[in-house]
């Protein structure tokens, strides 16, 4: 499992339009973009003791949060995706489901559904957790990505924003469930790399109003839950 740094940090409008225009002279646009942005739906997951959520609160150090999602609407592409964090560094682990293997997932009736998880690891983990654990859906997160990388150091720069939430709905599939904007309207700047961070890269994040932040799109959408 390969682990990379990952740093986050809450920026106000004028800094999303400033590092569109620098990141944009400098990086390429990641590959799903779709007039330089696309759409994020994800599905997380947790136990009825809310554990993903209250480690993350509490910033305790070796955690892991499942979700799946898909991009731009298109449901002919869902990952099943798990996140773990380690001493400060990031690792996802990801596999490709199908839409009925991910209708019986949100439902947690993957045994009636009937699909096959021999030889898919990540897949056999979740359905395991869902009957030891009691891992269930808890909420739809929706939001807007712009994505650049830069190859030297494996970095990928992204720029969140319009983040919502299904609140109670976890019909993950449907397109028509109804998401609401989270408090406050955050706009969230996130850098990843491996080794090192480049110093062209460093230097194009910077803005005066920059501050690291522990931010989660999860978290912060489960406030209404």
């Amino acid at each position: 499992m390969r682990f990379r740094h990952e740093v986050k940090h809450r920026i106000i409008y004028a800094d999303l339009l400033a590092l569109r225009s620098r990141l944009s002279s400098v990086l390429a646009r990641d590959a799903h973009a779709v007039g330089g942005r696309y759409e994020v739906r994800s599905l997380y997951f947790d136990n009825v003791e809310d554990k993903a959520l209250q480690e993350k609160l509490d910033g305790v150090n070796c955690r892991e949060k499942f979700r799946i999602r898909y991009y731009n609407g298109d449901t002919s592409l869902i990952l099943l995706e798990k996140k773990s964090k380690i001493n400060g560094l990031c690792s996802k682990a990801q596999a490709r489901i199908d839409r009925g293997e991910a209708r019986a997932i949100a439902i947690g009736d993957f045994a009636r559904e009937g699909f096959e998880i021999a030889g898919r690891e990540l897949l056999r983990e979740l359905c395991c957790k869902m009957d030891l654990q009691g891992l269930r859906p808890r909420i739809i997160v929706d939001y807007t990505r712009e994505a650049f990388v830069y190859a030297p150091g494996n970095v990928r720069v992204t720029l969140d924003y319009d983040i919502r939430t299904g609140m109670d709905c976890t019909d993950f599939l449907n397109p028509g469930c109804v998401t609401v904007p989270v408090r406050d309207r955050p706009i969230i700047l996130e850098v990843k790399w491996d080794e090192f961070l480049p110093s062209v890269v460093a230097d194009l994040v910077q803005t005066p109003a920059t501050r690291t932040a522990a931010f989660s799109k999860y978290a912060a959408c489960r406030i209404y839950s």
